[in-house]
């Protein structure tokens, strides 16, 4: 079936509670989802669509939530990066959905937003999320040890990026 991606909005919450509660079997120990109205409203209020964007990956023809990626911490001028975290939910895991969904949040960063790089960084046992980023084009690029504080732990993290290729104008 084929996946789109959206911003995600308030009118998601039910189903994006109810489909992070479902995973967090499949989330632990990598990420924690918002898991109740609160928390998703504090997800939420994140996104200003200038430097934090939020976007939901669906099924196009039952509208069905696959999963979330988030874009934040986009800096323009002659930086012009983003980063990268992404959650797959249960049932649709394995399946191709967040490859797609990946592809088409990079076209978003590189075309619309113009960026020349993202990065993902990702727990080192976190094998399906570097699989994901692997298949999608980003290389590693290095390791950084107690990189960002997960369940209570500072958690090692690998560096993965990728990087808008253009030819320079003579």
């Amino acid at each position: 079936m084929p996946i789109t991606i959206r911003p995600v909005s308030a009118q998601d919450a039910d189903d994006f509670v109810s489909a992070a509660n479902r995973s967090r079997r499949l989330h632990h120990p990598w990420a924690t989802a918002p898991c109740d109205e609160a928390t998703f409203t504090r997800y939420l209020a994140r996104f200003d669509n200038l430097n934090h964007f939020g976007f939901v990956v669906v099924l196009k023809g039952t509208g069905e939530l696959v999963g979330a990626i988030n874009l934040t911490n986009v800096v323009y001028g002659v930086f012009r990066s983003g980063y990268l975290s992404y959650f797959a939910f249960t049932g649709y895991e394995g399946r191709g959905h967040m490859k797609r969904g990946l592809s088409l949040v990079v076209q978003y960063a590189f075309r619309k937003l113009r960026l020349h790089r993202l990065e993902a960084n990702i727990q080192p046992g976190n094998l399906s999320s570097i699989a994901l980023v692997r298949s999608c084009g980003f290389s590693k690029e290095g390791y950084s040890p107690a990189y960002l504080k997960i369940g209570g732990r500072w958690r090692d993290h690998e560096r993965w990026a990728l990087v808008r290729v253009r030819t320079n104008p003579a």
